[in-house]
């Protein structure tokens, strides 16, 4: 039985290879990655940065190095504003996508949050966002979590299908949000504060991330597949966004627009048992009996690993 599954599996990675080389000619398959950003645009408060500044840092590191990427928006954090409004609309017109991630940012594996509810944070969000210039009917769940019963993943998927809304999946998962957390933290502390080591730590934790996911899609699909990463709108990527992308560069990964990624067939894949809170390939591995992997473990880990290590240097 176990011989016929492993059989199974190596012809379905196969024919998904075959069929990812042939929509992606001429990239010789080589590994590649879209940037995309949750939460955005916020107008709270931050050390340094004001709202507009931080805006213009993302988007003025994007266009240095010519990327085209995402910003799925949680309303609510500002875009239901006039002042949040126009950050988002700089997105847009800068020629990124414009994607929806709910009006407040409810949690659909709470109990206490319906599936109507939630239904109605996107269509609420949706009425904001599709004035804006780079719309796109893509819509990402929140928290990454798909519902917590059947009942509403299923009522979920047939509801974003009816809305002409695709699942805009995340394959490299990162805990950036937390070391931004860090980061408001040692600011508060101290407005003047040495960054460096915080960097440090923060682009090797995406690279940590980065390698760690190309190796369980080679894992699972037998080759490398169009990454879509998932940063957020905040005060860490509006002062270290073009170190990271740099070092992206710097590892020879090819930066493409998301809805290019978005074309690589594993985005198709509609996980049965979904890793909550986790990237679509973690949900991949328990929809083929794969979760126990080495992987698992430092991919779940919220950054807490890299924030014991800079609290031990006294960061």
């Amino acid at each position: 039985m176990l011989q016929l599954k492993n059989l199974a599996l190596s012809v379905a990675r196969a024919a998904c290879a075959v069929l990812y080389c042939g929509v992606f000619a001429g990239a010789a398959c080589a590994q590649s990655v879209a940037f995309t950003f949750d939460d955005g645009p916020s107008l709270d408060a931050t050390p340094r940065l004001t709202p507009q500044q931080r805006n213009d840092a993302m988007l003025a590191a994007l266009a240095r190095h010519q990327v085209k990427a995402a910003l799925f928006v949680t309303a609510g954090n500002g875009a239901d504003k006039p002042a949040g409004y126009a950050l988002a609309r700089a997105w847009g017109e800068a020629g990124h996508a414009i994607g929806n991630h709910t009006m407040t940012h409810p949690d659909l594996d709470n109990a206490k949050v319906s599936l109507a509810q939630y239904q109605r944070e996107v269509l609420d969000c949706d009425k904001i966002i599709a004035t804006l210039p780079g719309y796109q009917k893509w819509f990402r769940y929140t928290y990454l979590r798909e519902g917590s019963t059947p009942d509403k993943r299923a009522g979920m998927r047939d509801f974003l299908a009816a809305q002409g809304y695709r699942n805009a999946y995340v394959s490299l998962d990162t805990s950036d949000w937390r070391l931004d957390e860090h980061l408001a933290e040692t600011l508060d502390k101290n407005s003047q504060a040495d960054l460096a080591p915080l960097k440090k730590a923060y682009l090797a934790h995406v690279r940590e991330r980065a390698l760690a996911y190309r190796a369980l899609s080679q894992r699972l699909q037998g080759r490398d597949i169009a990454q879509v990463i998932l940063l957020h709108h905040n005060l860490l990527n509006a002062l270290f966004l073009d170190d990271v992308i740099g070092m992206f560069k710097d590892m020879g990964w090819t930066i493409v627009a998301p809805a290019k990624a978005f074309e690589d067939p594993v985005y198709q894949f509609s996980p049965q048992h979904p890793a909550h809170g986790q990237s679509l390939l973690l949900s991949m591995s328990r929809s083929l009996g794969m979760d126990k992997l080495d992987e698992k473990k430092r991919l779940q880990d919220d950054g807490e690993a890299d924030i014991g290590r800079l609290k031990a240097q006294g960061y």
